[in-house]
């Protein structure tokens, strides 16, 4: 097997985003043709449905715009995307940039404004903590 990289499955062109739509992006779809994508969603491994309310990462809890803490879901999802990344030996990942679960260096608020702040998403937090390598579509 090529370098495996795990990749957010929705930049892939799967519809599995909170909006039950995809973000394809031809970066990362050209990056099969030197690497093996592990598509992966943090949000469904964590067991939240597709399409599913919007959440922002807020003091350091993720709550979406009902106001209910989502929190163990995304960190469930992250722990899978952890473990997928060590059975498979990732040592990349190239995750949604700003989102609350796969964002790196910056995601939304939490005031559902559209505002971003500093940060990382659950997963990609995770991912980083344990030595694996964080990319989002905007840094290919």
């Amino acid at each position: 097997m090529r370098d495996p990289v795990l990749v957010s499955a929705c930049l892939l062109g799967l519809s599995c985003r909170y909006d039950g739509c995809s973000k394809p992006c031809e970066k990362v779809l050209k990056l099969a043709e030197s690497k093996t994508l592990i598509p992966f969603c943090p949000e469904i491994f964590g067991g939240l449905p597709t399409p599913r309310p919007p959440a922002e990462c807020r003091d350091g809890r993720v709550i979406n715009c009902r106001g209910a803490d989502v929190t163990a879901a995304y960190r469930k999802g992250a722990a899978e995307a952890l473990r997928l990344c060590r059975i498979l030996g990732c040592k990349t990942a190239v995750l949604k940039a700003k989102s609350p679960a796969c964002g790196c260096g910056r995601i939304y608020d939490g005031s559902f404004s559209g505002h971003l702040t500093a940060g990382d998403g659950i997963a990609a937090a995770l991912l980083k903590e344990n030595g694996i390598a964080v990319l989002t579509e905007n840094d290919l």
